[in-house]
């Protein structure tokens, strides 16, 4: 029966299109003309003998700017080579790194792997002076010309010891070694970000040494969704998808902010149902299914590996979420509903300050955003998050999570009530 399996077509002909960190044509990006023209102008005159801009693309989670990035850096390999220019993409995502020694050891890494050498210092037990060493030797001696991309930048905070973060930093080292001579290579540094306010939080000799072009992404329309579906629809075999699929799987995506990763996901899930149901055509039904599975998977993905604070900073967000007419939460608002259940059940609490970095933190997989506000001078700053799913399949998940289980909803209701009465 497994070898019949295996035998058949399936619906699904070509799975690396229905991956949303794939690579793809020019040609298959929709809805981001203007930014990839302006991305593409800035860092093509690294096929000429000048150093490209610095760029700061910011803007939501799966609106493209790490596609475009990698789509126009890999153009731009190909017309080196052709042209005899020894041209590097080092990119790190800076989501997992916790200080600027680990993040400069991995640039090292992955200068090494674009080369093609060895790595000759180790990764601990030395100083980050050694590791930003060892990453201007193999650059000196093995480009002409490199793009650092750094995504998810606002994510490497570094120490709390330290005046400013690390990715501010990481910045002013890496976009001032060019102009001391440490780096002979002509360099560029590309910071992706979901958080728009992210050069707020840079320091001023790192803000004079960077000053980048700024890229703005704004959400995917429905419209726009659609386009990026049918650009790969040719991921499935000819007259196999219902007419209606593409649109429904647009519409779920939209909802959640025009995220264009959970469009292909619900795609590709979709794709799956149907091949594993026997099924000659994937349909509405299918693409329906593929939501309430996505959905549920993005939070149990999530919640399957943090810890237990975590998941009641999530929770304590997610319940003020469900209770507000446009689906957001105040970090205030939250921290003290946070406060109640680590109360209700006798556990350690965090400082708000660490509450609303773990509550940052979740912003890398997609599940939650955040925009800093203000009601005026006299009301000091805040983040308002919002999430990628409902909030109610958040605290559905959760409680799956015997500890939080043990807490009486209905009170939880109540206590997020009244914290929503009194802000101000």
């Amino acid at each position: 029966m497994l070898l019949e399996f295996d035998d058949q077509d399936g619906l699904i002909r070509d799975r690396a299109l229905l991956d949303p960190n794939y690579v793809v044509e020019e040609d298959r990006i929709v809805g981001r003309d203007k930014q990839l023209q302006e991305v593409t102008k800035m860092l093509r005159v690294a096929l000429g003998d000048n150093r490209p801009p610095n760029l700061f693309l910011y803007g939501p989670s799966g609106t493209g700017k790490s596609l475009i990035t990698k789509a126009v850096c890999h153009n731009i390999r190909r017309i080196c080579e052709s042209r005899d220019i020894q041209f590097g993409t080092i990119e790190v995502n800076c989501q997992d790194l916790d200080t600027l020694g680990i993040a400069v050891y991995e640039l090292v890494q992955q200068a090494a792997d674009a080369a093609g050498v060895p790595v000759e210092v180790p990764k601990h037990g030395v100083a980050t002076k050694e590791k930003w060493d060892e990453l201007y030797r193999i650059v000196n001696e093995h480009f002409d010309s490199v793009v650092f991309v750094l995504d998810e930048l606002d994510m490497l905070v570094g120490r709390r010891d330290k005046q400013e973060p690390a990715f501010s930093r990481l910045l002013y080292q890496l976009s001032r070694a060019g102009a001391n001579d440490e780096l002979n290579a002509y360099i560029s540094v590309v910071a992706i970000s979901n958080d728009t306010k992210m050069m707020e939080s840079v320091g001023s000799r790192a803000v004079s040494s960077f000053t980048p072009e700024d890229v703005h992404f704004d959400d995917y329309d429905a419209n726009q969704l659609q386009a990026i579906l049918r650009r790969r629809q040719d991921a499935f075999h000819d007259d196999v998808v219902d007419d209606d699929v593409i649109p429904l799987a647009a519409a779920f995506a939209a909802q959640t902010h025009g995220d264009a990763r959970k469009a292909i996901d619900l795609m590709r899930v979709a794709g799956e149902l149907a091949e594993r149901e026997g099924d000659n055509r994937v349909r509405e039904k299918h693409v329906r299914t593929a939501q309430e599975k996505v959905e549920k998977n993005r939070v149990l993905e999530v919640v399957r590996g943090i810890s237990t604070q975590k998941k009641l900073c999530l929770y304590a967000t997610a319940a003020v979420a469900s209770q507000t007419e446009g689906g957001t939460a105040r970090s205030t608002t939250g921290y003290r509903v946070y406060q109640y259940l680590t109360d209700a059940l006798d556990a350690d609490q965090y400082h708000q300050e660490t509450y609303v970095n773990k509550m940052k933190e979740l912003t890398t997989y997609s599940l939650v955003d955040f925009e800093r506000r203000s009601h005026g001078p006299s009301s000091g700053m805040f983040l308002e998050f919002q999430f990628g799913e409902r909030p109610e399949t958040i605290l559905e998940t959760l409680r799956e999570d015997s500890r939080i289980e043990a807490i009486s909803e209905s009170e939880v209701t109540s206590v997020v009530k009244a914290q929503i009465r009194n802000q101000t």
